[in-house]
């Protein structure tokens, strides 16, 4: 019988990617965990083959009868993922003791455990964007949603668990983790995400429906207008590093590391490349920034990718302009055809 790859939050975004490339590799003994809830996200499960699917919940229950000791991997990408949740106790449930669930399972059956962090945990970068483990404990996140992920990247630092170290307070084998710092990732089936959904998918409905982009204007002198900068990278290449790392040995290097493409670019860049997408010139409008957004927006974020080379990924993300095209033209305008 084949050994399980068990996929936390797979009907979401990277989620859902992660699923159809595992497809596309020939894995179909898939364990989906997630809720489906009421809405139109289950959907995006068409078409892909699974073993089962069950809600976070009932995985704990299973886990703890003894079910899918045999497991290849976990690959931890539920979460909840808005960065305006308010509910502070909420976010530490789902977000830090789920995880932390979950990976202590995982390490004491020596199963691999990959689980996404965010870039969000840089807060305002302040203190840079290097991923290096002694940064990690000086990082400040601007919201609930960037600290609630630091809080798990913090224990498993404490604990040793992203290698192999005489002291590390887990009795496992020498099985280590990966924790993955996500940044701006856009692509295909963020549709459901609603207001977290990229800039890119926002543009593109805006210019579908009023033929313009709005950005946000500057607050700050050093950046212009659409000046400001993110690390943007395709979910594509996103899900393409998650794998790298998951379906390795459970003992093999683990770290914590950015998942970005380390080069910055502009918000009028990418308005640009998806109006170049569509065939059409460029429309820009230039809007107030809500005020409770202000003190807490990123005006810039690259991914240092120093650590994720020298852990083995050598391998060339897309360009923005090239990710864009590919996604406006292959899953927008194709589906609306």
């Amino acid at each position: 019988m084949a050994r399980p790859i068990i996929v936390t939050g797979a009907a979401g975004f990277i989620g859902r990617n992660t699923v159809a490339e595992l497809n596309a590799r020939g894995e179909n003994e898939i364990i989906l965990v997630d809720e489906l809830g009421k809405d139109e996200k289950w959907k995006d499960l068409v078409g892909l083959r699974y073993e089962d699917i069950v809600t976070p919940e009932e995985f704990l229950g299973l886990i703890e009868d003894g079910a899918f000791v045999n497991a290849r991997s976990v690959i931890h990408l539920g979460a909840c993922s808005a960065t305006t949740e308010k509910d502070a106790d909420f976010l530490v449930r789902n977000n830090y003791q789920y995880t932390r669930v979950l990976c202590n399972w995982a390490l004491s059956n020596e199963i691999r455990f990959v689980y996404a962090s965010s870039a969000a945990t840089y807060g305002d970068g302040a203190e840079g964007y290097d991923d290096a483990d002694a940064v990690t404990p000086t990082l400040k996140p601007l919201n609930m949603y960037g600290y609630s992920k630091q809080m798990f990247d913090l224990w498993a630092l404490k604990h040793h668990l992203f290698n192999s170290a005489p002291d590390r307070s887990h009795e496992t084998s020498g099985s280590n983790i990966v924790g993955l710092k996500y940044f701006n990732v856009f692509g295909p089936y963020e549709d459901h995400k609603g207001d977290m959904r990229s800039v890119v998918s926002k543009s593109y409905e805006q210019i579908r429906g009023t033929g313009e982009v709005k950005l946000f204007k500057s607050y700050r002198p050093e950046y212009k207008d659409g000046e400001q900068m993110r690390d943007f990278i395709y979910v594509k290449d996103a899900v393409d590093v998650t794998l790298h790392f998951a379906l390795q040995p459970a003992d093999a290097p683990g770290g914590l590391l950015n998942c970005g493409t380390g080069k910055a670019r502009t918000w009028i860049d990418l308005a640009t490349a998806v109006f170049d997408a569509m065939g059409l010139p460029p429309k820009i409008e230039f809007i107030e920034m809500p005020e409770q957004l202000q003190g807490k927006y990123q005006y810039f974020t690259q991914a240092n990718d120093a650590k994720l080379r020298a852990a083995g990924y050598t391998k060339p993300f897309t360009s923005l302009e090239d990710g864009v095209r590919e996604y406006i033209q292959e899953y927008y305008l194709r589906r609306e055809g």
